[in-house]
């Protein structure tokens, strides 16, 4: 088992909590773990990104090497753009759709989108409205990492167990919540693949 994976965002979108997430389950399966310095997280809205690979083997390195990530989890369209050439012909690309609009000069949702689209492996979801639908505004990473979880070769319960563990160090409530989210995410990446 071996899987490579970039993720992308925006600073206080999540995404140490979504590295954190796969980190823990795959630790917990008795796997090993390198994962790149998170790049941006001094600044609030700044570009994020960071290098998260998993394997049944011991890793040499923490860096993913051009053209070969399994996976870009972005938790913000145009920052799944951003890395496109890190990613394997054959890897897949989960995004949310929401923008994070942080520049002037952003372009039009619609063209990311539209690149997106055209990707062999792609799942693009409305992540936010789907954490706000369930009550919590602050977890569109957990349904991100929902979609992209039928591709991580990880059981659904180890990654759920972590989530629990991360979480509920700020109550019973956010842990729940958390799971919830995740488990919309699952639902909408499993029913997206059947298309």
């Amino acid at each position: 088992m071996k899987k490579d994976i970039i993720l992308a965002g925006v600073g206080g979108q999540g995404i140490l909590s979504i590295a954190a997430t796969i980190g823990m389950a795959a630790i917990n399966m008795g796997l090993h773990l390198k994962q790149a310095e998170v790049h941006g997280m001094s600044q609030r809205g700044g570009d994020v990104q960071s290098n998260l690979r998993i394997s049944d083997k011991e890793i040499a390195s923490d860096l993913i090497p051009k053209g070969k990530a399994d996976m870009i989890i972005a938790v913000e369209p145009m920052e799944s753009l951003r890395y496109l050439p890190m990613l394997s012909p054959i890897g897949w690309v989960i995004t949310n759709t929401t923008p994070f609009i942080n520049i002037r000069n952003y372009p039009p949702v619609e063209k990311i989108l539209e690149e997106v689209s055209k990707l062999p492996r792609h799942i693009a979801l409305d992540a936010d409205a789907i954490a706000k639908e369930l009550g919590s505004t602050r977890s569109a990473n957990m349904v991100i990492l929902g979609a992209a979880s039928p591709y991580l070769d990880i059981p659904i319960e180890k990654i759920e167990e972590a989530i629990y563990k991360i979480f509920s160090r700020k109550g019973e409530e956010v842990a729940e919540i958390n799971i919830q989210c995740f488990k919309a995410g699952r639902a909408f990446g499993e029913q997206y693949i059947k298309h």
